[in-house]
């Protein structure tokens, strides 16, 4: 197949670019951006991407790439980051600080003959973040796109099919974003639309004989989707030499364990390990969100690890880690991009693990990896499950958490999720789910004044959980919603509704 290479240099939207490709069934991986021209070589790509990133190309030690990379007569195309590094290297030149840019944007299409710009109307919206701008082109390039602020949105080298834009088509506000990295691919690279999913499912499962061959695993599952898809690729995989646990934490939605029992137990070797109290024990009196996910983190891995060793010669623990999971995290970035909060699955695992790491959906967006677990046959209904976080209700209980407070949760969370499907709405909704806030409001009941918790509804929509919409309900729906959890839940008396987009805010509270 033909194949794109993307080097990664920090941006948070980086994993997007490969995702846009894979849309287009054509194959990309996304690797530092210091990989070797050797390796360039060997892999062999149609085109390669400079990814953007939150550092400047005029810093010292800032993200470089050889210079012979532009030597290899294979197209490139630059984006934010990837255009300064470019033009820079190229022998133009860059400013900053007069011509800052931050979100909407529109350009004017200055070369409606580009090949990276065919189809593309005169004037389009565009995604922009960035301060510094390249304000002299290098010698063979010609402008192909300007907005009222700089003077080079887009330039281009058509001889040596290098392309550079400074703003992100990637994502979904750059309107004709899809339509300009199609050309790359297909006008510019001339790559063939051939990688599907049947496809990524053998090559998965190809490396996961080759990681593991014949020595056994245990799977951290927790009845969600991601940890289902990874359970079902690795016994497609595996089979017998898969053991998956089980661990109630007591940070679980209601009746999760029950659920989990009851869909996986025909299907694996389960095993169920009911350690409640001794992650509650642990969480009690600590408030700082990022230590509650340490916390928890750690004493799965405890919890797991003690409950693997009785499994004669286990080598790898399994997670369903995804890439929100890692962009999230920025673990191994070199120093290249910022830490947004870590996973339980990523940022929380202690370095002297016995257990060695296999995480087969690392590079997949959510979507996709719902897609990949209809290929793998799992139930439709399962598959379309709401994300839930791994440290559970421990980042929706604001403050310190305990017993009565995740009973309290469990309880208005589900009546909200089964009102969204009374409603109609559980498959219009990306994901949906309460808070529980760390202050209490006066209230009345019965004639009698109450001083009870308050609790947030927050849905949004989304395509890749990277960007993100609050979802708008009808407010006869929150009224009723409202209603309920007051009447029904003992110790809540304010229902609120969070109306944040992402960004600025981030779909979890913490």
């Amino acid at each position: 197949m033909d194949k794109i290479l993307i080097l990664d240099f920090g941006s948070q939207y980086n994993q997007l670019i490969a995702r846009r490709i894979r849309e287009m069934n054509v194959y990309c991986e996304l690797k530092p951006f210091d990989v070797t021209l050797d390796f360039i070589k060997e892999f062999d790509p149609a085109g390669i991407i400079f990814s953007g990133g939150p550092s400047s190309v005029n810093d010292e030690g800032s993200p470089d790439v050889d210079p012979k990379i532009f030597e290899l007569g294979i197209p490139i195309l630059g984006i934010c980051y990837g255009m300064q590094l470019t033009a820079s290297r190229l022998g133009g030149k860059l400013s900053s600080g007069k011509s800052r840019e931050y979100g909407r944007a529109y350009i004017e299409n200055l070369a409606t003959d580009s090949p990276f710009f065919k189809g593309i109307s005169p004037q389009t919206q565009v995604w922009m973040s960035h301060s510094d701008y390249v304000s002299e082109i290098p010698q063979g390039f010609y402008p192909i796109a300007k907005t009222d602020t700089i003077p080079f949105a887009a330039i281009g080298n058509d001889e040596k099919k290098i392309y550079a834009v400074q703003f992100h088509p990637e994502v979904n506000h750059s309107l004709e974003g899809r339509k300009m990295l199609s050309n790359f691919l297909f006008k510019v690279c001339g790559a063939k639309p051939e990688w599907k999913m049947d496809n990524y499912i053998n090559i998965a499962v190809e490396n996961l004989k080759n990681t593991i061959q014949d020595k056994k695993v245990v799977l951290g599952l927790s009845g969600g989707v991601d940890s289902s898809v990874t359970a079902a690729l690795l016994a497609k995989a595996i089979g017998k030499n898969l053991t998956a646990i089980f661990v109630d934490n007591g940070l679980l939605r209601k009746n999760e364990r029950e659920e989990v029992e009851a869909n996986f137990k025909d299907m694996l070797n389960l095993i169920v390990i009911d350690a409640r109290d001794e992650f509650l024990t642990k969480l009690a009196g600590v408030t700082e969100p990022e230590k509650k996910r340490k916390i928890i983190g750690n004493t799965f891995i405890e919890v797991f690890e003690r409950e693997a060793n009785k499994i004669k010669d286990a080598d790898f623990l399994a997670q369903g880690t995804i890439y929100p999971d890692v962009i999230e995290s920025s673990v191994n970035k070199k120093g290249a991009s910022t830490t947004i909060k870590s996973h339980h699955n990523v940022g929380g695992l202690p370095e002297n693990m016995k257990l060695k790491l296999v995480e087969p959906l690392r590079d997949l967006f959510k979507d996709e990896v719902r897609e990949l677990g209809l290929k793998l046959g799992l139930p439709e209904k399962l598959i379309k499950r709401h994300p839930f976080p791994g440290p559970g209700l421990a980042v929706r209980i604001l403050g310190e958490v305990t017993g009565e407070k995740c009973d309290i949760l469990k309880e208005a969370d589900h009546i909200f999720i089964e009102e969204i499907r009374n409603a109609g709405l559980y498959d219009e909704i990306s994901q949906a789910f309460v808070v529980l806030l760390p202050v209490k409001t006066v209230g009345v009941m019965g004639d009698c004044r109450t001083y009870e918790y308050v609790v947030a509804l927050r849905a949004v929509k989304t395509d890749d959980f990277m960007t993100a919409d609050w979802f708008e309900f009808d407010p006869k729906f929150l009224k009723k919603v409202s209603s309920r959890i007051i009447n029904e839940v003992k110790r809540i008396n304010r229902v609120v509704m969070d109306i944040s987009s992402k960004p600025p805010a981030t779909i979890e509270w913490e």
